[in-house]
């Protein structure tokens, strides 16, 4: 599956399906992360280690890249919960080179068009990374911060985005 999307900024932005060939850029992107501080030292990186088995092993979960000009820049990931209808956002993770640009913003509506797709009533996603950057792109997504932890000595900001009321609202 492949999302093209004209972007006055990135005008050859593509969002496609990971690729097992996406590995080492997928797994540099994760510890990026991590030495930025935006991983928990102590998350063990088992979806990123076997991206099929954890994307791809159930046919509503998926797992997505960003490239430009050849190179991953940029990765996103959905699996759903047990029950069915609640829809989890993994993985976001940008380039520093492409952050501040619409990269971030694309995969985040590929990842909201399959859990409307898929009928997922909500969506939640956590993170370390307390820039404003960040917390803005959540914010303008319609995601509402729904609590905030301390794990391992550093704040954990979860948040929470309610599809069905999204959809009321827009068919009003």
């Amino acid at each position: 599956m492949t999302h093209e999307r004209p972007d006055q900024d990135l005008p050859d932005l593509t969002i496609r399906t990971f690729d097992p060939a996406d590995r080492p850029a997928v797994q540099r992107l994760y510890a990026e992360g991590l030495l930025a501080g935006q991983i928990d030292p102590n998350d063990t990186a088992t979806d990123i280690e076997d991206i099929e088995a954890a994307y791809f092993s159930e046919p509503h979960n998926h797992f997505w890249v960003a490239e430009l000009a050849g190179k991953v820049v940029g990765m996103i990931g959905v699996v759903r919960d047990a029950e069915q209808s609640l829809g989890e956002i993994r993985r976001l993770r940008v380039d520093p080179q492409w952050q501040n640009t619409s990269v971030g913003a694309t995969l985040i509506e590929v990842a909201l068009a399959h859990c409307k797709h898929h009928g997922w009533l909500k969506v939640v996603l956590d993170t370390r990374f307390e820039r404003n950057v960040a917390l803005d792109l959540f914010s303008r997504f319609g995601f509402k911060h729904n609590r905030s932890r301390n794990v391992h000595d550093r704040e954990m900001l979860e948040f929470y985005l309610d599809l069905y009321r999204r959809d009321d609202a827009n068919d009003r």
